[in-house]
């Protein structure tokens, strides 16, 4: 039989009209989306990274195609990936590490808001900043490099890869709330730097050595970044099934290690 005080927290909690529980997660993706622009370490470096990259092994260095493709059509895929995964374990994985660190979280779970829309924000705001990488790799190829792409294919590429910073978001929650406040963003770049490389994302697959050619074929990167290039036909062809498989088993391992570290927390809290 529930005590007199479960019954009065539980016909006390707050009933919402979906509009306005819509309007609370809007907002919250909205002030996420701002906090993280008004931070120049995240947004200028998570954009400009990428962009260096390109203009670099693409732009200047680049002559040689690759798989039958140009090279400047080739890396947008690749260093569009590179930017997305960047977008979106620093997006989440260090800055859910500093809310932890500071009690944020515990503020949030005190408030009425719902306690999905602190997730749900970083995963829209990674996606924006991830959206924004694509955009502009594709504008600095057609502008720069000579990249010529159909509109559908261009715009296939941009949606493809936005949908692929969700495996990344959802290893940066697993990582948030395993790692600490000072020691995420390097522990970060520990996974995201070699993951990268290792994936074929800032060298062509088919230059990279033998050996590490059979490990990116088990790395979540390399299999977003096959179906990015399979649309410009500079990918291995592969079954597209195959990769969207591994990313979303992959999203699937994560958010259950994330729900895990939000549950650990909980009972430190409330155990």
């Amino acid at each position: 039989m529930a005590t007199a005080s479960e019954v009065l927290i539980s016909s006390s909690a707050p009933v919402r009209p979906a509009r306005q529980t819509l309007r609370i997660y809007l907002k919250e993706a909205k002030y996420e989306f701002l906090k993280n622009l008004r931070i120049p370490r995240y947004s200028i470096s998570v954009i400009l990274f990428p962009l260096m990259f390109y203009i670099l092994f693409g732009l200047v260095m680049g002559r040689q195609p690759v798989n039958g493709v140009d090279i400047t059509a080739y890396l947008i895929p690749t260093y569009g990936v590179f930017g997305i995964m960047g977008a979106s374990l620093f997006g989440t994985a260090s800055s859910l590490a500093a809310e932890r660190g500071l009690g944020w979280l515990e503020v949030k779970r005190a408030s009425p808001m719902p306690p999905f829309a602190y997730f749900v924000a970083k995963f829209v705001m990674s996606a924006i900043f991830s959206g924004t990488v694509v955009v502009l790799l594709f504008a600095m190829g057609i502008a720069f490099g000579g990249v010529r792409l159909p509109a559908a294919e261009t715009l296939q590429i941009i949606v493809t890869l936005v949908a692929g910073s969700v495996p990344f978001c959802s290893m940066g929650l697993a990582l948030g709330y395993f790692v600490g406040p000072n020691s995420a963003p390097a522990f970060i770049n520990l996974i995201y730097l070699p993951l990268s490389f290792c994936s074929g994302l800032w060298v062509p697959f088919i230059f990279l050595p033998r050996a590490i050619r059979h490990i990116a074929q088990v790395l979540p990167p390399y299999h977003l970044a096959q179906l990015a290039l399979d649309i410009v036909g500079a990918g291995q062809h592969q079954s597209n099934w195959m990769h969207w498989e591994v990313l979303i088993g992959f999203t699937l391992i994560c958010l259950g290690i994330a729900c895990l570290g939000y549950q650990r927390d909980e009972n430190k809290l409330y155990g």
